[in-house]
């Protein structure tokens, strides 16, 4: 019984941890007043990326859920679609990576910068490569987001506001489109489908709490920590189960 229970909880975890509800189009949110902005500087922040989209969204939280702040225009990004995978590739990263402090830059050549992160536990699995991958300024990007000037300054304002706040670290999400399901039906023949399906329940996280998504790596691939959780828990349940009998 005990082989079972372990051939059981094989074939379940696949499917509670990768699985994810539909994720349909949603209309774009409006961000708050520029009057309210003011008020969050300070709060704690969130960045989404969109490479399809050149968007970069900024995030901050009020109350329990974070409300959008504002939404920029990348200026620049190299390499299309799909993760960045080796040095030189000229590829701007997609996944999952956090900002603390040091990883912020207020002397770049490029005016201003915040590291990404990259190669996050994901990329080293993986085998990639590459270093100084940014988020900055001067509109110029050999592998990473160039923002203007401008922008980068607010940007970087309230990064380094909210760390310095409390905020341990800052969640970064970057993504080749908005990961609807219509979006990956109209990429489905990509060779980076598999890797932008592992995206998608981070993305629909987001959407449906407004939380920045807990993401982990397991099996060298993107998971929520909460699926990855409750499926650990569901497969030691039917294992102490099955010794029980």
């Amino acid at each position: 019984m005990g082989k079972i229970a372990l051939l059981f909880a094989m074939f379940f975890l696949p499917a509670v941890v990768f699985a994810s509800a539909p994720v349909a189009p949603i209309a774009p949110l409006a961000p708050v007043s520029k009057e309210l902005k003011k008020q969050l500087l300070g709060t704690p922040v969130y960045i989404q990326i969109f490479k399809e989209e050149r968007t970069l969204e900024l995030y901050g939280k009020i109350g329990t859920e974070y409300r959008l702040l504002d939404s920029y225009r990348i200026c620049n990004f190299s390499g299309g679609l799909g993760p960045k995978r080796r040095q030189g590739d000229f590829k701007s990263p997609e996944g999952f990576y956090s900002v603390g402090l040091s990883q912020l830059k207020p002397d770049s050549r490029f005016y201003r910068a915040i590291n990404t992160g990259f190669p996050n536990e994901y990329d080293r699995q993986q085998g990639y490569e590459g270093k100084y991958l940014m988020i900055h300024g001067s509109c110029v990007s050999i592998g990473c987001y160039a923002m203007t000037d401008a922008n980068i300054d607010d940007i970087y304002h309230y990064v380094e506001a909210a760390l310095r706040n409390g905020q341990p670290r800052v969640e970064v999400s970057i993504y080749p489109f908005r990961m609807t399901d219509s979006n990956l039906q109209r990429h489905r023949y990509s060779v980076y489908y598999s890797f932008w399906q592992q995206l998608q329940p981070g993305y629909a996280e987001f959407v449906k709490n407004r939380q920045p998504p807990s993401m982990g790596v397991s099996g060298g691939k993107y998971v929520l920590n909460s699926a990855l959780l409750n499926s650990t828990s569901t497969s030691q349940s039917a294992l102490a189960l099955s010794e029980a009998k």
